[in-house]
């Protein structure tokens, strides 16, 4: 063992640093400045900032106290018996108070409507609706929004917990910028410690959503506001039609947001916890449905946001390009990198793939620093430390297989219309209008 890393360290010492950047051209060309100097000149600017933030974020939250105006919680979901008592739990130890909660019950078979109708005579929440046949998520969510009075609408999942002022700090928002028309929350993973596929997601969400989508929404193309905590202003929600049915209703919603001349912002100190799926099995099905809208919405149904219209706007189709660009284009470009590595070095693997390794450990151990700066669970959140070299395996090959399987299957096939997530009744009516 000693002599293969004497002959290691000894081969790559005798390279020239443009021939090891001519094997490692993906990671030093397009996954440094992706994962690491756009966090790293944001998270640096992010501190900078800290104060002047704070100064407008207080003076919001005055203005935000001093209106209190009455917001509605809608959740809709099928069988979420389990979880409501201690959603309203939760959402009655919040900080801002003046609140309605409307729960949909979409089609359930479980004790949902028990519950939900109990829940409603005790005055713990202000409506129970129930739909007898399913009708998928956004048909729920449309309902809900129908009998909403408040000014805001908060979209939450029903298996979603809270920090006790995160409901008060998604508003805090709307009144820093009148243009911001929605705010998305900061989702973590409350279930990390479960399993190892928890556990890596939990590193992913804190990537991907608290580090990533700062980063986006410092470059002004923030583009998906998740449904497990969202909020709205319901006069442009309903203006727009509220949610269209079928899968990927989040990013839809965003993007619907964006053509419309809204702002939408993402809000890091709003926390809302989530339960992430524990077996890979699930987590590939989830991820599979995911990734399938990117080619559903950004490429297929909003594809006008690439045309020079009336309502041509530049950091909308910026947000597009670089969606499509870092996920879909990037992940065709990874197979060519490994096809040239195979290519081109067959003989030398035993050298390449180690090295390949270590440097994306190395990254990832930089990109999770730049997290802990900015993060508030530092105490609990460090031990993600030391599962970071299984993260080389999570993010470049097993999430990067399910991404392109899930393209090649929407591009060809267009499968996410066959997707059980969604009724098959709505699925039908989305294809025949092209949603």
């Amino acid at each position: 063992m000693n002599d293969y890393w004497e002959f290691f360290f000894g081969y790559w010492n005798e390279q020239t640093p443009l021939q090891v950047v001519r094997v490692f051209w993906y990671f030093f060309i397009l996954e440094i400045p992706r994962f690491l100097l756009f966090d790293f000149v944001v998270v640096n600017s992010y501190i900078l900032n800290i104060k002047n933030r704070k100064f407008k974020r207080q003076k919001a939250q005055e203005r935000l106290r001093a209106e209190n105006p009455l917001i509605s919680i809608i959740v809709p979901g099928k069988n979420e018996g389990e979880h409501i008592y201690k959603l309203v739990n939760s959402l009655n130890e919040q900080s801002y108070q003046n609140f309605e909660l409307i729960i949909v019950d979409d089609g359930s078979d479980d004790n949902t409507p028990i519950i939900g109708k109990n829940l409603e005579e005790l005055g713990k929440i202000d409506r129970f609706i129930r739909n007898d046949v399913r009708g998928g998520k956004a048909s729920a969510a449309n309902l809900a929004l129908r009998y909403c009075k408040g000014k805001y609408v908060v979209h939450l999942d029903a298996d979603t917990s809270f920090d006790r002022d995160a409901i008060e700090k998604i508003l805090i928002p709307f009144y820093m910028d009148p243009e911001i028309g929605a705010v998305g929350g900061n989702i973590k993973v409350r279930n990390a410690e479960e399993s190892l596929c928890a556990t890596l997601q939990a590193i992913e969400y804190l990537s991907t959503i608290s580090m990533g989508r700062i980063v986006s929404t410092e470059l002004g193309v923030y583009r998906i506001i998740s449904g497990a905590f969202g909020a709205f202003k319901t006069e442009a929600l309903k203006r727009i039609g509220g949610w269209d049915i079928g899968p990927g209703l989040d990013g839809d919603i965003t993007v619907k947001f964006r053509k419309m001349g809204y702002k939408v912002h993402f809000e890091p100190e709003a926390i809302a916890l989530t339960n992430a799926p524990v077996k890979f099995r699930a987590l590939s099905k989830q991820r599979l449905r995911w990734s399938k809208s990117i080619v559903r919405f950004r490429m297929r149904k909003h594809s006008d946001v690439y045309l020079p219209t009336a309502n041509f706007d530049l950091m909308n189709l910026f947000s597009f390009i670089e969606n499509i660009g870092f996920n879909v284009i990037l992940d065709l470009l990874w197979w060519i990198y490994i096809f040239d590595i195979l290519f081109n070095n067959i003989g030398l693997l035993a050298l390449v793939i180690p090295l390949k390794i270590i440097l994306y450990i190395i990254s990832d151990l930089i990109q999770f620093t730049l997290i802990m700066v900015i993060t508030e669970r530092k105490s609990s959140e460090w031990k993600y430390y030391l599962y970071l070299p299984a993260m080389v395996f999570y993010n470049s090959y097993y999430l990067r297989w399910i991404r392109t399987s899930a393209y090649i299957k929407e591009l060809i096939f267009k499968s996410s219309y066959n997707d059980p997530w969604n009724p098959a009744k709505t699925s039908v009516k989305a294809k025949q209008n092209k949603l």
